[in-house]
């Protein structure tokens, strides 16, 4: 009888410690779906944003930015030096969107030393070159991309001044924004007369 007893409370004892190694089924972490996939840059699209851009360019978004049924690709060239304070944003030497317009991507807006698109320079855009922007953007349903750089550095004689640019489907291009970043401001086809 001593040796049943014992044999039993052997058993429940193991039984005890197997049980508590183990975690109960219903106490594991729900599984997290995974996060939703970045879309893969097109080689004819990356290759089109490095002819413009050259080779260390970045696709920073691609699809129908503008919201007018064309699909459109916003590349980048980041800045590789970091400004001693961190700052929110995308920190860029220079960006450019293209579309896909009759079979082949153009280039529809430049962001380099000043921002222009085919018709001109954009209004506020700084006189001074400007060497590094801060890029910020946001993706509205109803009004498309909406841009918004900042130079990194004061131009000479100037402050710095965030210049809002948006697709004008007025005049089907990206135009830049007064203040309020509700009105569009016209082009200046010379850089002198830019104020």
């Amino acid at each position: 009888m001593r040796r049943s007893v014992r044999v039993c409370l052997v058993a429940l004892l193991s039984w005890q410690l197997s049980a508590c190694s183990r975690a109960p089924e219903n106490t594991r972490a729900p599984e997290q779906p995974p996060a939703p996939a970045k879309p893969a840059v097109p080689p004819e699209l990356q290759a089109a944003a490095e002819a413009v851009l050259g080779g260390e360019t970045e696709i920073l978004l691609h699809g129908d930015l503008a919201g007018n049924g064309k699909q459109q690709a916003l590349a980048i060239n980041r800045l590789h030096r970091r400004p001693e304070v961190a700052l929110p944003g995308t920190l860029i030497t220079r960006a450019a969107i293209l579309e896909f317009d009759g079979g082949t991507w153009r280039e529809i807006f430049r962001c380099d030393q000043h921002l222009r698109n085919p018709k001109g320079y954009l209004g506020g855009t700084p006189v001074a070159p400007v060497h590094g922007w801060r890029l910020q953007y946001e993706q509205n349903p109803e009004k498309g991309l909406a841009l918004y750089f900042t130079p990194l550095t004061a131009p000479p004689a100037g402050y710095v001044q965030t210049i809002g640019v948006r697709w004008n489907p007025k005049v089907g291009r990206y135009q830049a924004l007064d203040r309020s970043f509700e009105v569009f401001q016209g082009e200046n086809p010379t850089l002198e007369e830019v104020r």
